[in-house]
């Protein structure tokens, strides 16, 4: 006969879940960050060997002149080269006049850091191991002279902004004459636009190419797998994630596809090539070189074009090089069709409620002006949708915790045979109207807007040096104050002492709301859970000392809330129970 849970056994499954959440970033912090740097390292001992395998690999040939698609221009040429300024509010660098290569681009309106001197966000870097973009044209015959990397292009004026493009010429000793128009909005798309005029006596057949180059890869130390940094892209339909670790390990990736974009994300910041019309591409993510000469490389081929003499043609592509706004990036996906543009923010598996999380969130921002305000007022929406169920849980709990005494007598009577307790329990319990389990259901959906809320805060660059009041300037980092030198108060300075010893004030004043709200719950019957629970609220301490400040407000702020409601509960309780408010006075 099935007796059904027993109080011990809802308390486990929440103790469960708790533990599972802590073995689960345990598991990531001790386990798979050091797998991942060992994995780097035998990836850079193995490169020679890998660039030798790769060399073998079979691929759709590309047109002979398609050895441009990895010249790389060397440090010296690309410092000599005349350059043209690139300025708009969101933009600031130059272009590479030898080559046509956006090769400098740092982002106006994000700096470094919070501290005094800080220096706008690099994005696209000069130099060997550099960050780069170029676009060109290849051709089916290799006795053609096309631009390549030491091309001097002749520019129409001194500067590219919003309102002004810019038309790069070149005329090859062929006969065939070549203008890039670069166009940059408000935001940060460019739009390359190359025009080959044949003024040669013979037909050619052309191929638009386009590459992203990045120097020295970047580590995926930080990301800690929660979130993507690397090549991403969007093909037939489809997000790709491309690993540094898995390109240098398993060679390049290629593949054919229509409507879709391509490039290399960071947590904040994205390249990204998104090919004019609807005709296929074929596009290639490449690991090139070898140790400190590697590097990653995203390209693209569209479909030939034959020209006879005297004609000419058109070949268009978009370049994305920016900050991942949100609410841009929709934009973009809408206004130019761009498939799936906003998943180059990784909002993950739970997409589904992350990005509707982001997009409250926001909503609030446009009315308090501040995101930890916005944080709150979140916490509180969800606490109304969630109120019917919570209400419903803490009420259970809280007659549960009037059926204490009469728990105890049954565990005393029936202490040799726990079938029969477990029965007796039970039965009590349907008579009395109680539901042991409906105390896990608010936990239960709880968890998921808190992973949500985690992932908003760690990869949306809208969160990024976002302030809340007082000593919280940047919500998605960790609270800067500590115990160790009570908060500022004391002169020395914190970064003495063990990372794990510097907890913050926040996450203080979350372990007292969790400290207090655990003493409005019953007691658990068992001594050795009853020590585990009490012990949960400081392992909390040490463990969201570490997470962003918003969580921790989130986690305050609703365990705050929980706090009214259970009190209220209790308190009505209490006057139509007046056993229940003995009992608790007993217990006190």
């Amino acid at each position: 006969m099935h007796s059904g849970p027993a109080p011990s056994d809802t308390r486990n499954l929440i103790l469960a879940l708790v533990l599972a959440s802590i073995i689960m970033i345990g598991w990531q912090y001790f386990y798979e960050r050091p797998r991942i740097e060992a994995q780097k390292i035998a990836a850079a001992v193995q490169s020679e060997k890998l660039a030798q395998a790769k060399a073998l690999r079979k691929t759709k040939a590309l047109p002979a002149s398609g050895a441009s698609l990895k010249e790389s221009a060397t440090q010296e040429a690309e410092e000599e080269s005349p350059r043209i300024a690139i300025s708009t509010a969101k933009l600031h660098g130059s272009i590479a006049l030898r080559g046509a290569r956006l090769d400098d681009l740092t982002l106006a309106q994000y700096l470094d850091s919070q501290k005094k001197g800080a220096k706008e966000v690099p994005l696209l870097l000069r130099g060997k191991q550099g960050y780069s973009a170029h676009f060109g044209v290849l051709a089916s015959d290799a006795s053609l002279s096309l631009p390549t990397h030491d091309t001097l292009w002749k520019a129409s004026g001194d500067t590219l902004s919003s309102d002004a493009p810019l038309t790069l010429t070149y005329d090859s000793p062929d006969g065939l004459r070549f203008e890039q128009i670069i166009r940059i909005d408000e935001g940060y798309m460019f739009s390359v636009q190359i025009k080959v005029r044949n003024l040669s006596g013979k037909a050619v057949e052309l191929f638009p190419y386009g590459v992203i180059r990045r120097g020295m890869t970047p580590t995926e130390e930080d990301s800690f797998a929660l979130m993507h940094e690397g090549p991403i892209g969007v093909i037939g339909g489809e997000l790709k994630h491309i690993s540094y670790t898995d390109l240098h390990e398993d060679g390049d990736v290629t593949a054919e596809g229509t409507k879709g974009w391509f490039g290399i994300t960071d947590k904040y910041w994205l390249t990204a090539m998104i090919p004019a019309g609807d005709s296929a591409v074929d596009i290639a993510f490449r690991h090139l070189g070898s140790g400190e000469d590697g590097r990653v490389q995203v390209d693209m081929r569209g479909s030939g074009v034959r020209l006879a003499p005297g004609e000419s043609h058109d070949f268009a592509t978009r370049f994305y090089a920016g900050a991942k706004e949100v609410k841009l990036l929709d934009q973009y996906r809408n206004l130019l069709g761009i498939p799936l543009f906003d998943r180059a923010v990784d909002f993950g598996a739970l997409y589904f409620l992350t990005k509707p999380i982001f997009l409250i969130l926001s909503f609030f921002y446009k009315f308090v002006g501040n995101f930890g305000v916005a944080i709150i007022l979140l916490t509180l929406l969800i606490k109304a949708l969630m109120f019917p169920l919570a209400n419903k849980s803490y009420t259970a709990m809280s007659q549960m915790k009037l059926l204490t005494p009469k728990m105890q007598a049954i565990r005393e009577k029936y202490a040799g045979d726990k079938m029969k307790m477990n029965l007796e329990i039970m039965e009590m319990y349907k008579r009395e109207k109680v539901n042991p389990m409906s105390g896990c259901l608010p936990i239960l959906l709880q968890m998921p807007v808190f992973f949500a809320l985690y992932k908003v805060l760690f990869v949306t660059i809208e969160m990024r040096h976002a302030p809340f009041f007082g000593w919280i300037t940047d919500l998605s980092a960790a609270d800067p104050t500590s115990i160790m030198n009570l908060f500022g108060l004391l002169p020395w300075d914190s970064a003495m002492f063990p990372a794990f010893l510097s907890i913050g004030l926040w996450p203080i004043i979350m372990t007292a709301t969790m400290v207090i709200q655990q003493r409005l719950n019953p007691r658990p019957a068992d001594e050795v859970q009853a020590m585990m629970m009490n012990w949960m609220p400081y392992i909390f301490l040490f463990m969201f000392a570490s997470f962003p400040a918003g969580l921790v407000i989130y986690w305050a702020v609703n365990n705050v809330l929980s706090i009214a409601q259970q009190w209220v509960i209790q308190r009505r309780l209490q006057k139509k129970h007046p056993a229940l408010a003995q009992a608790r006075r007993s217990a006190a």
